[in-house]
């Protein structure tokens, strides 16, 4: 709890056995209220490791839905909890969980609604061992979005994020992909709809058991991302009008 707003961080987990214990162990209780992990039909022994951690909240997937349907079954279980401070922490320890307190504190004091955990800030990418082409893509694809949407952030693909529950409430992400493109639509929405978005630097790490995709799957990613950007551009200039862009009812 931060000055009586309840704070959730949710786990968006696919085969985190391995790495879930050491990613709970250094979440700051008691200021965070709640973990919901969600299991994306892992084949491993990640909602066993859960239960054994505690974690009350765990929502199972029989079937793969995806990156992005992976969070939306986070995202509106923590509405339905009455958050009103939701962060996404990945549980393959690839984020540290050591940040929460600063994302709390900068949208518990209302100062932005957004955090996001930038890898790019800095010069730690590389040294936290980004592969080089992710790292130019990366630096690529932020450069074609900062462009289309009007923005400027220093990345848009980190998933370390918290939100302000309004935001969420705010943004039609139920419409948005299932799969990974989904965190670009949804950053897409936010700029969209007005809401101020902040950054901080945060450690990079990659090593055998983080989560990351191939190179095909990475090369269908940056297609999407330049297909939101392009449908976020033509919106912004009322040339055209999509559904993800409307407003909840």
């Amino acid at each position: 709890m931060y000055k009586d707003k309840r704070v959730v961080v949710v786990l968006p987990a696919y085969n985190a056995a391995l790495t879930l214990e050491k990613t709970f162990a250094e979440i700051p209780f008691p200021l965070v209220d709640e973990v919901i992990l969600c299991d994306d039909a892992s084949k491993d022994e990640t909602v066993r490791t859960a239960q054994k951690l505690g974690i009350r909240h765990i929502i199972e997937h029989k079937r793969n839905k995806g990156y992005g349907g992976n969070q939306k079954s986070l995202y509106n279980k923590a509405l339905e909890l009455g958050a009103d401070i939701v962060i996404m922490l990945h549980p393959d320890y690839q984020y540290t969980p050591a940040l929460i307190p600063s994302f709390v504190n900068i949208i518990g004091e209302e100062l932005y609604p957004v955090v996001l955990g930038s890898r790019i800030l800095g010069k730690g990418a590389l040294k936290g061992g980004m592969p080089l082409y992710k790292y130019i893509a990366n630096r690529f694809l932020t450069w074609f979005q900062n462009l289309l949407v009007n923005y400027k952030l220093s990345e848009y693909h980190t998933g370390y994020r918290a939100f302000d529950s309004k935001v969420l409430r705010a943004i039609n992400f139920n419409e948005n992909s299932d799969d990974f493109v989904f965190d670009n639509e949804m950053l897409s929405q936010i700029i969209f709809a007005g809401f101020d978005i902040a950054e901080v630097t945060c450690p990079t790490k990659y090593f055998e058991e983080a989560s990351s995709i191939n190179l095909t799957r990475s090369v269908r990613y940056g297609v999407g991302v330049m297909r939101v950007s392009l449908c976020h551009f033509l919106q912004r200039m009322k040339l055209a009008r999509f559904k993800m862009y409307e407003k909840k009812s």
